[in-house]
């Protein structure tokens, strides 16, 4: 299938005229955060591989506005509109949300759907006045599904909102893991430096004596300064070169919940701690506590730090399989497999 995604200023050119049903997914990052990059192209892996029937066409996320009017004017009872997954539904991130809002009150008429989500409004008085728009915009939409990709988020969209709620992991791990067999050597901390930063740097301090002057250390994000821009063209090889990057490693401390999917995908020792809201805990708990190389931690208490590395660091990889957690969004989508 083609690489194709939606540039509105000649979309209409574009357009593949054919009977072919057609899986609009609008919100298509082309920010530098690697974690919401990574879910874009788990998304189109997914519709490509489980419903090939689906013509898959990506609307990045600066071209909405200009390509809803276009959507409208072709699009067909047998189409499906989606929305982008990741960690920004609530009033923490507002131009995703007003986006958000837009494309579900916008498409009333089709299947809709919200990629797994996190969920967060604040509880004070700006958050709820956002939450009443969103309220009253999801609602405009009797063929909307939420899909929650942590247990929280899943209650909280349920007692949010009208609409059908569904629960599966985030899409990242619908990916095939890697198994590179590179020498591994040095410790990567991959932390935060947004409004959800809650680890102390004192705690991070203490990692670092913990791990010894012998053993390289290094401090990247998954938000990168270079380039400046990622688009459905270029993100695969961006993404690639992160998974390699977290398999030469030995170790990763992370406040990140897309550094632990990594980290997953490339059997690499990790050690997540939380943000302000819980979405990583959270989405820990549900979906990688079984998987032995990872793990979660609040802890400030440098010993039981300690104890929780070297678990990770000792672990022996093992298989897994989240593939049949994604059924209840399996099952929403017409197919004809």
């Amino acid at each position: 299938m083609a690489n194709f995604y939606i540039n509105p200023n000649n979309v209409v050119h574009e357009l593949p005229k054919n009977n072919q049903p057609k899986f609009f997914m609008f919100g298509v990052p082309s920010y530098t955060n690697l974690g919401d990059q990574a879910i874009s192209l788990a998304e189109r892996k997914y519709i490509e591989a489980e419903f090939p029937d689906y013509q898959y066409i990506e609307i990045v996320e600066e071209d909405d506005d200009a390509a809803i009017p276009v959507v409208k004017q072709c699009i067909t009872k047998q189409d499906i509109v989606a929305f982008t997954g990741g960690g920004n539904m609530g009033n923490l991130y507002l131009n995703h949300e007003r986006a958000r809002r837009k494309v579900f009150s916008t498409f009333t008429d089709n299947l809709t759907i919200s990629f797994p989500q996190s969920i967060h409004f604040e509880d004070n008085e700006a958050g709820l006045y956002e939450q009443k728009l969103s309220q009253e915009a999801y609602q405009k939409n009797p063929n909307l599904v939420l899909v929650a990709r942590d247990a929280q988020s899943y209650h909280r969209m349920q007692t949010t909102f009208n609409n059908k709620v569904i629960f599966t992991p985030d899409m990242v791990l619908y990916m095939k893991s890697v198994n590179w067999k590179f020498n591994r050597n040095g410790a990567l901390f991959v932390l935060r430096h947004d409004s959800e930063k809650v680890v102390k740097k004192s705690t991070i301090d203490n990692i670092k004596d913990i791990l010894g002057n012998e053993r390289p250390v290094k401090r990247v994000d998954t938000v990168l300064d270079e380039p400046q821009k990622i688009t459905p063209v270029t993100r695969e090889a961006l993404f690639d070169s992160e998974l390699e990057l977290f398999s030469h490693q030995e170790i990763i401390i992370t406040d990140r919940w897309h550094a632990m999917v990594f980290s997953v995908l490339t059997g690499t020792p990790c050690l997540l701690f939380g943000n302000s809201y819980g979405k990583g805990k959270h989405a820990y708990i549900d979906w990688l506590e079984h998987i032995n190389w990872v793990s979660y931690t609040d802890e400030e208490d440098t010993e039981r730090i300690k104890q929780q590395i070297n678990a990770v660091m000792e672990a022996k990889t093992h298989a897994y399989d989240l593939i049949p957690d994604f059924k209840q969004l399996h099952d929403l989508i017409p197919h004809n497999r």
